[in-house]
């Protein structure tokens, strides 16, 4: 366990206190190491409270740099930043609240050439990007890695949040026994074309924030095997059950994926969530 300075104690005190985390959890976050896909919307939430938690080791990937239109719902970044690499003002902003974390930035698109290897190094993965290909590429890097998935997405008014970890439980589905398939490309807009509600991205990214320190510290109950679903307009959530497909390309009996696939690009990955 770690040795905690002055400083740790009075700044992880609440958690410290709590019997469910504890001193020895708190350890246990300072020694984590998270992965985090996109610093957009859902990652700016989820970066600010993991880091305010004390997780030693945040990895954030963007490719994409800072525009005004972020500003909306992407609360990890501000003006004077418009235009910097999302990866380094969301850097800037981690260690300003939290000189504990460590950050590791990939200013680099996610793909086939490099998911693996980058996602092997880290405890746990959060995918908070804005485009299905990306999310396929993640769900299968992590399930031939064997690495807990907390995925987030939202669209207009509506998010979703759920929990993979098919390694773990014969029983336990995989992001493709949800959905199969990527939509074809073209068919969903993007949120720079259908529009988005900035408090959303609060809302889910916290969710999934949550989630990701739960799995960690090993408390309470999971969302794998659940879809976690928000309707803000009607300010409602739904928890949903999912089931394993036993036809399931990927993590089924009968796998026809055995590697790492490439989809076309089905929605524009700048300026997205």
């Amino acid at each position: 366990m770690i040795d905690f300075t002055e400083e740790q104690i009075e700044r992880y005190a609440r958690h410290i206190i709590l019997p469910e985390v504890g001193a020895e959890g708190q350890s246990r976050l300072l020694e984590s190491k998270v992965f985090m896909i996109g610093a957009g919307g859902l990652g700016s939430p989820v970066a600010y409270y993991l880091a305010a938690a004390g997780v030693g080791t945040i990895g954030i990937a963007d490719a994409d740099v800072v525009d005004m239109s972020n500003l909306q719902r992407q609360i990890i970044h501000n003006q004077d930043r418009v235009g910097m690499p999302k990866v380094e003002s969301a850097c800037e902003t981690i260690q300003a609240l939290n000189p504990d974390v460590t950050v590791r930035t990939y200013n680099e698109y996610i793909t086939a050439d490099n998911v693996r290897e980058i996602v092997r190094e880290y405890d746990l993965i959060i995918d908070g990007c804005d485009n299905f290909p990306t999310r396929f590429l993640v769900n299968d890097a992590c399930y031939f890695e064997k690495k807990p998935l907390v995925s987030g997405a939202m669209f207009r008014f509506e998010g979703q949040v759920a929990t993979f970890k098919p390694h773990q439980a014969k029983d336990a589905p995989c992001y493709r026994c949800l959905y199969p398939e990527p939509p074809p490309a073209g068919l969903v807009p993007s949120c720079s074309e259908a529009g988005i509600l900035g408090a959303l991205a609060g809302a889910v990214g916290t969710i999934q924030a949550v989630e990701a320190i739960k799995e960690l510290l090993g408390i309470g109950d999971s969302l794998a095997g659940y879809l976690m679903t928000f309707d803000a307009l009607r300010m409602e959530w739904k928890k949903l059950r999912l089931r394993k497909d036993p036809a399931c390309p990927l993590c089924g009996p009968n796998p026809t994926i055995t590697d790492l696939v490439t989809y076309e690009q089905a929605c524009e990955l700048k300026r997205g969530e």
